[in-house]
């Protein structure tokens, strides 16, 4: 089994019997040069045009964003079409265990993880990365894909002065992302109780955008929530769900993020 990347982006994945059963299996990931920009995603149908402007004041207000979804419904693809909101003169810092965003902006320092060599030497994990990047000045913070403990210092990094910082997650739904984000971070091992997580994770993040491949394969934004505190615990409060093909939308119910919003 053997993961490598080509000099053009690509990723090259081998997996070879016994492992395969039926024989060598080889898959090739190409990305594209450029990356969708958020006009041609509001041609495509996955974002609307209110959408739209909802997501750039949410970039522009300089909120945490997180982005989920499951495997193959677009999640990098929003989550670099959101990276075209933030301003030129800011600097940012990509983190990605496999590097797949194309940010334009011309501060941009790309940090990719590292596995281990056939020694089991040399690891550099996405957690180390994000603790790197915290020294590097960074304006904000992108992590490509939240998959372990990293969870908890990329949460750090946002309720620590790296406000408009983005993200995104495995997840089924915006609630789940909310609990699989509090489950990484306990990965990290640090004895912190879940309450305290739970109020990081409260704390942190602002909104959370939820992208799902339909069934004739169209990859679209389907909720956009805000993220509240319920009961000590935090909660996704929806501010924007495509039911039945039509998009319903409410009000945010925190005032700083109403004022946040208005304000860019």
């Amino acid at each position: 089994m053997c993961d490598a990347r080509l000099p053009d982006g690509s990723r090259v994945n081998v997996v070879i019997p016994p492992l395969a059963l039926d024989g060598p299996v080889l898959t090739i990931r190409r990305f594209r040069r450029r990356g969708f920009s958020p006009e041609e995603l509001v041609t495509a149908g996955t974002w609307s045009p209110p959408l739209h402007d909802l997501l750039r004041a949410a970039i522009a207000a300089r909120l945490n964003v997180l982005v989920s979804g499951g495997t193959g419904s677009g999640k990098t693809t929003t989550l670099n079409a959101l990276s075209a909101f933030i301003p030129e003169g800011e600097r940012i810092v990509t983190i990605e265990d496999a590097a797949e965003l194309r940010l334009q902006q011309p501060h941009v320092v790309r940090l990719e993880a590292r596995p281990a060599s056939l020694e089991g030497r040399g690891e550099v994990t996405v957690r180390t990365l994000v603790r790197n990047a915290l020294r590097m000045r960074p304006d904000r913070i992108i992590v490509g894909e939240v998959r372990g403990a990293e969870a908890l210092d990329m949460l750090s990094a946002m309720s620590s002065g790296h406000d408009g910082s983005l993200g995104t997650v495995h997840a089924g739904s915006p609630e789940e992302a909310l609990r699989r984000v509090e489950t990484l971070a306990l990965m990290a091992d640090l004895g912190l109780p879940h309450a305290a997580i739970r109020e990081q994770v409260a704390g942190a993040l602002d909104l959370v955008v939820h992208q799902a491949r339909q069934a004739d394969g169209s990859r679209r934004v389907v909720a956009v929530g805000e993220v509240v505190r319920v009961g000590g615990a935090p909660a996704v409060r929806e501010l924007y769900r495509l039911r039945d093909g039509r998009p319903v939308w409410r009000a945010p119910q925190r005032e700083a993020l109403t004022r946040r919003l208005e304000e860019a």
